[in-house]
């Protein structure tokens, strides 16, 4: 409910307004510039191609210091025009609560409060500025965050793409969301496609997939899945093993034994890994949603995270993880960070191969996406790749955290710096426990990184395990035979395994093509192209347009539930959440 009423209010204090993104661009801007022309903020930290834009910068909570204010300085020409707006287009994160900013132009405070912008999507906003505010010449307009808590990589955040400084006539350029059709094709096909001829080996090596804070249920469930894709490799997510993996209520107390329970619980699931062929990679975050983050420099923390990597290897697990991704790594300095990463991985591998010298190590580092050449990343990674067990292999998940294109030139220039065998954690299909589905093929990944990178690993939707069976195939399809993958192609063949009648497939086609993907949509993780529909429909005054996808998306469910009783549950549970909430948001009728 988050992005209506963000956006009510806005118009109800007569601040700020929602501009539609479906009308053409009126009179020009006196001054137009994109996020990355502003100094400072955290560009630098997570490069610039995020969420379906290119040239975004952000801004972290105060704790994160530089990261949490950025400033643009642009030229205004002289001019009579009155009264002047700022344009801004802009995003929140994919956190429940807003993200609380400030804006202000040369010390005029233009905006205080929360962002008013929705999570996971774009929208233009425009900001009346205060007389006086604006002047011919020099001009600075700085936006901060004003969160008192918060690290860098975790919300709160706020996202700027574009801003201008315009005339009320301005209208900013249309946003056009694609959109995605599926052929059901009209028999099988091999899935994945069966390698060309005169190739023997896979595209990768290791093809897989991991957790998203997942049961042992769903590990459970979903390893014959992977076999019958011709992927051997799983590993849990971190937050699986915390005391608490709620999102939102994440409690992670690294440092204790994992419960006896938990320990139960995750038994059956390295015996069914065993079973059919899998690695399992056993992973654990020793920083992230801790009360008490671990210090790589006191042998008594590196004692205590060790304990749980012993007590795996026990149960026969030969392939571990220590993760510290979206967490600072600079404490003393980018190259000390890297160093004192690099001696704490070491460490945990030294001591299980003491066991079993044929351990193997996956290591997410702090800067784990880009082509490794920011500022702040060029000299961590460089320390790394000098001190870590050449053995280990280091995570990467691309051009950018979330990215639609994934380059064989900034894996080349990443390997290049950290020196080590990668493995490409693909931020695909996952939603980040957000209330939306992405069920579109895997695109954007050049056909030769295998050549690069040694593993591919999906990163998936949270509770949706069973319907994310469908993109989770198009990754099979694409790790297992890049040169020949189609994703038209993949997706179909996908829906036909999913369905055995033609009512059943025909109901997930059109799922599919109701929530193709933030890969097709462009947004974030985050995104939802119906809740985003709906509310561009009534933002912009098109109340029939709502009520009409409404009807559509009420349809869906009840097909997708006469077709499905007993499967897809969580799937359908996210449908029938998005229909309460257009009910919600939809005015009384007249």
């Amino acid at each position: 409910m988050k992005t209506i009423a963000c956006i009510r209010a806005g118009l109800l204090l007569g601040l700020t307004t929602w501009l539609s993104p479906t009308r053409a661009e009126g009179t020009p801007a006196l001054a137009l510039w994109r996020g990355t022309d502003f100094r400072g903020g955290a560009q630098g930290h997570f490069g610039a191609n995020l969420c379906g834009r290119e040239g975004v910068n952000y801004v972290y909570a105060q704790p994160t210091g530089a990261a949490a204010t950025m400033t643009a300085v642009f030229d205004l020409p002289e001019h009579r025009r009155r009264p002047l707006y700022l344009y801004l287009e802009a995003m929140d994160d994919d956190a429940p609560a807003p993200c609380h900013i400030e804006v202000r132009l040369n010390q005029h405070v233009v905006w205080a409060g929360p962002s008013g912008f929705p999570n996971a999507q774009w929208r233009w906003h425009r900001y009346l500025l205060p007389t006086g505010a604006a002047h011919p010449g020099t001009n600075a307009l700085t936006i901060l965050n004003q969160e008192p808590r918060g690290s860098l990589g975790m919300p709160p955040w706020f996202m700027v793409a574009r801003a201008a400084v315009a005339t009320a006539g301005y209208q900013p350029p249309a946003a056009v969301v694609p959109t995605l059709q599926v052929r059901l094709p009209a028999r099988l096909r091999p899935l994945p496609e069966p390698l060309p001829p005169g190739h023997t080996e896979p595209g990768f090596k290791y093809r897989g997939t991991k957790g998203w804070g997942w049961t042992p249920a769903q590990y459970l469930a979903e390893i014959p899945v992977l076999a019958s894709l011709n992927m051997n490799f799983l590993m849990n997510c971190y937050s699986s093993m915390f005391t608490d993996p709620t999102p939102g209520r994440w409690k992670n107390e690294w440092w204790k034994p994992l419960p006896e329970t938990k320990k139960a619980a995750y038994t059956p699931v390295f015996q069914a890994c065993r079973e059919h062929g899998l690695i399992f990679c056993f992973a654990l975050h020793p920083q992230l949603g801790s009360p008490r983050p671990l210090d790589p420099t006191r042998p008594a923390d590196v004692d205590a995270l060790y304990q749980n990597y012993a007590w795996a290897q026990s149960q026969g697990v030969r392939w571990f993880s220590v993760s510290l991704d979206d967490v600072s790594w600079s404490r003393h300095g980018p190259a000390e960070g890297g160093a004192e990463h690099a001696h704490l991985v070491n460490t945990i591998l030294g001591r299980l191969r003491q066991q079993d010298p044929q351990a193997q190590m996956i290591f997410c580092p702090g800067p784990y996406w880009g082509d490794g050449t920011a500022p702040t990343a060029r000299p961590y990674l460089a320390a790394l790749g000098q001190e870590l067990d050449p053995g280990v292999y280091v995570f990467w998940t691309g051009d950018g955290v979330v990215t639609p294109r994934i380059t064989r030139r900034a894996a080349e220039s990443y390997r290049r710096i950290v020196r080590h065998r990668l493995f490409l954690w693909d931020n695909y299909p996952v939603n980040d426990a957000n209330p939306t589905l992405h069920l579109g093929p895997v695109r954007g990944r050049e056909r030769d990184l295998g050549e690069v990178i040694d593993g591919y690993m999906s990163n998936p939707m949270a509770t949706q395990n069973e319907i994310n069976r469908i993109p989770l195939a198009t990754c099979a399809d694409y790790a297992y035979n890049p040169l020949g993958y189609d994703p038209a192609r993949s997706i179909g063949q996908a829906l036909l395994r999913q369905a055995s009648s033609g009512a059943e497939r025909r109901v997930l086609r059109d799922l599919v093509q109701a929530y193709p993907g933030f890969l097709v949509t462009g947004g974030g993780t985050g995104t939802n192209p119906q809740r985003q529909r709906f509310a561009d429909s009534l933002a912009g005054g098109h109340s029939d347009a709502a009520r009409a996808t409404l009807r559509r998306l009420r349809n869906l469910a009840t097909r997708m539930a006469r077709a499905f009783p007993q499967r897809f549950e969580a799937a359908q549970q996210t449908l029938a959440g998005d229909i309460t909430w257009m009910e919600q948001q939809l005015p009384p009728p007249r």
